[in-house]
């Protein structure tokens, strides 16, 4: 098995390799574009009473339509090509952004109001507040939901192989395709894995950097 493992990687490493920055761009700008979103709209439920009910309610259906559904259903809704790769990056931005409303609006809503105030009686204006005080005291839980997101798309990618979208799903229909020919499947799993793994740790690490206060905090 190893040999043909090794074998199939040395025939169609090119091939392999193409699957996988595709995959690995499909995974991460959805979840970039998602986080972007996820700010504002979950300071907005956090911060107005009137808005979080109707965002985390839309964000709690979106999450419920199913992946391959909706990768069929866009292409008539924005007017795009089945194959379009277009249609898995809203798609994925969506389910994100699902996922991250919520957790953004948990985040600003573990800032101890007392900071809110102090910060306020210091001076701080709203805007300079939010990015002095209030993003920074958030970003463990908003980072944590940003874990949890970039895991979920490098999953939900593969699905798009489905409907002809280079991804390492590919390597998952080209062993369906060949009588369950385990090579390219094994192949797919290992480095589906590997990405989400990676990805994972990237965000942690990203985490200690942007909020080293977090770990002193622990160390004590």
């Amino acid at each position: 098995m190893l040999q043909e493992i090794a074998d199939y990687i040395r025939v169609n490493h090119a091939v392999i390799l193409d699957d996988l920055v595709a995959h690995v761009w499909l995974a991460l700008l959805p979840v970039a574009i998602a986080l972007v979103l996820a700010l504002p709209l979950g300071w907005l439920a956090q911060r107005f009473g009137w808005a979080r009910h109707p965002l985390l309610t839309l964000s709690s259906v979106v999450y419920t339509i199913p992946s391959l559904a909706l990768l069929l259903l866009l292409p008539g809704v924005i007017g795009t090509s089945i194959l379009d790769p277009v249609n898995v990056v809203i798609a994925l931005a969506l389910y994100s952004l699902a996922l991250l409303v919520r957790t953004t609006a948990d985040g600003f809503g573990s800032v101890p109001s007392e900071v809110l105030a102090s910060a306020t009686a210091m001076g701080y204006r709203p805007l300079r507040r939010w990015f002095a005080v209030e993003l920074p005291l958030a970003l463990p839980v908003v980072l944590a939901g940003l874990r949890v997101a970039t895991v979920a798309n490098v999953s939900l990618v593969s699905i798009s192989a489905l409907i002809g979208i280079q991804s390492l799903g590919q390597l998952f229909t080209r062993g369906f395709q060949l009588g369950f020919y385990a090579p390219p499947i094994l192949i797919g799993l290992v480095l589906s894995v590997l990405l989400a793994v990676v990805a994972d740790a990237g965000i942690v690490a990203v985490q200690r950097l942007l909020t080293p206060w977090a770990r002193a905090g622990g160390a004590r």
